[in-house]
C-alpha cells in the first residue's frame, strides 16, 4: 500500500511533503526549547504534550469528553463544530491522550494539505511555485496552529483538495470534500460559496461542431453536487435545534461566549484600534490586536487583487471571510485565518519565483514572527 501511494505522488508532491516534514522538525524544536526557556521555579518544565493544551483545545477536549451536553470550560461549546472533537474522541477510544490524538491529526492532515497546496501552486506557475507556496505557508507568522491540536490543518486537508477538484471540474469530489470541511469549521460555508462562484464562471464553453464553435453554451455538469455541503450543515443545525430549540445555536454561542455580534465595519475597526493602541489592553494583548489589524489589511489587499485578476472564486473565498471578520464586535482570530487563504500563499510564491528577493524579504520578517507566535502560544499567551 505505501508503495502504491508513493507511485501516485508527483515531483511537486514530494517537494511539498519534504517542506512539510522539515517544518515539523522546526516547530518541535521551538516547542522543546520553549518549555525549558520559560520554566518557572515553582512549576518547573511543562511536559512536552501539555504545552500544546492551550486555549481552544480545552473546548475541543471538553466536547470529546462530555459531548455538547456539558460545558466544563464555562462557555457554550456549540460554537465549535463537531468534526475535530470527534477525532479526538476516536483517538482516545483507541488509547491515546486527547492532545496526542489532536497533534497526530494535525500532522497527517497538514501533510495532505501541503500536497494539495503544492498542486494548486503548480497549476499557477509550475513545480517551483508549488514548492514555494508550501514553504511560505508553513513559515507564516501563525503557522504554529498548523501543528497545534486545532482545526486549521484538518480543515485545509478537506478544503484545499476540494478547491483543486473544482479547478479540475471534478465536482463530485469537490462537493464531498467541501461537505467534510463543513463538519470542521464554519469556514466551510465560505468555501462552498467560493466553489459555487467558480462553478458559475466556468460554465461557458465552446460548442463541439463547426456551426457551434463560435457559440458558447451553458454546461450544467456538476450542478447537483454543489448542494452536498448543505447536508452536514442541515444535520448540525437539526441536532442543535432538537437539543436547544435553536437552529443557529452555533452562531448565538459565539455571541454568548465571545461577544461576537454583528457590528458596522467602522465600529469594529474602531474597537480593534482602541484595543491595539488605546492603552486598554495589556502589552501582550495589544500587540496581538495590532496583528489583527495587519491581517485584515492583508485580507483586503488579497481580495482586491483577486478581483483585479478576475479570480472570482478566490476573491469570494477570502472576501467573505474579510467581511465576516470586519463586521464582528472587533477583529478576532484573523491571523489564524490567514493560514486558510491559499490565494495569499500562492500569490507570494508566484512573486518569489519571479523575484528572489521577495522570498528572502518574506522569510526575514515571517520567520522570526513565527517563532514568537509559537512561543506565545506554547506558554499560554494569547496568539489567536
Amino acid at each position: 500500500m505505501p508503495q502504491r501511494v508513493l507511485r501516485r505522488l508527483r515531483g511537486v508532491d514530494l517537494d511539498a511533503l519534504g517542506v512539510w516534514l522539515a517544518s515539523r522538525v522546526s516547530i518541535w524544536v521551538i516547542a522543546g526549547t520553549t518549555g525549558w526557556m520559560f520554566a518557572t521555579q515553582g512549576q518547573g518544565v511543562v511536559p512536552a504534550l501539555d504545552r500544546w493544551r492551550q486555549w481552544d483545545f480545552h473546548h475541543y477536549w471538553g466536547i470529546a469528553l462530555h459531548g455538547y451536553g456539558g460545558q466544563p470550560t464555562g462557555v457554550p461549546n456549540e460554537a465549535f463544530f463537531p468534526g475535530f472533537p470527534a477525532l479526538l474522541w476516536l483517538g482516545n477510544a483507541v488509547g491515546m491522550r486527547h492532545v496526542l490524538a489532536g497533534l497526530l491529526v494535525s500532522l497527517v492532515a497538514g501533510a495532505v494539505a501541503a500536497v494539495a497546496m503544492g498542486r494548486i501552486g503548480a497549476l499557477d506557475g509550475g513545480r517551483r511555485v508549488g514548492r514555494l507556496a508550501v514553504l511560505v505557508w508553513v513559515t507564516a507568522p501563525s503557522a504554529v496552529f498548523l501543528a497545534a491540536p486545532y482545526t486549521e490543518a484538518l480543515f485545509l486537508a478537506f478544503a484545499l483538495p476540494a478547491w483543486l477538484a473544482a479547478r479540475r471540474d471534478h465536482w463530485l469530489a469537490a462537493g464531498v470534500l467541501t461537505a467534510l470541511s463543513c463538519t470542521v469549521r464554519v469556514s466551510g460555508v465560505f468555501l462552498a460559496a467560493a466553489i459555487v462562484v467558480h462553478w458559475l464562471v466556468t460554465r461557458r464553453s465552446s460548442g463541439t461542431g463547426d456551426d457551434e464553435a463560435a457559440t458558447p453554451r451553458w454546461r450544467w455538469s456538476g450542478f447537483g453536487w454543489l448542494f452536498l455541503p448543505a447536508v452536514p450543515l442541515l444535520a448540525w443545525s437539526l441536532y442543535l435545534q432538537q437539543r436547544s430549540g435553536d437552529w443557529l445555536r452555533w452562531l448565538h454561542a459565539q455571541s454568548e461566549g465571545w461577544n461576537r455580534e454583528f457590528t458596522t465595519p467602522w465600529a469594529s475597526f474602531d474597537r480593534t484600534w482602541e484595543a491595539a493602541f488605546g492603552g486598554t489592553q495589556s502589552p501582550g494583548f495589544a500587540w496581538m490586536f495590532r496583528a489583527e489589524i495587519v491581517a485584515m489589511l492583508v485580507g483586503v489587499v488579497v481580495t482586491v487583487a483577486m478581483l483585479w485578476w478576475r479570480r472570482w472564486g478566490e476573491a469570494t473565498w477570502v472576501g467573505l471571510q474579510v467581511v465576516a471578520f470586519g463586521t464582528s464586535t472587533w477583529y478576532f482570530s484573523v491571523p489564524r485565518a490567514t493560514l486558510l487563504w491559499w490565494p495569499l500563499w500562492v500569490g507570494i510564491a508566484v512573486l518569489a519565483a519571479r523575484r528572489r528577493w521577495v522570498l528572502w524579504a518574506y522569510l526575514a520578517v515571517s520567520g522570526p514572527l513565527m517563532v514568537v507566535w509559537a512561543a506565545a502560544f506554547l506558554t499560554g499567551r494569547w496568539a489567536g
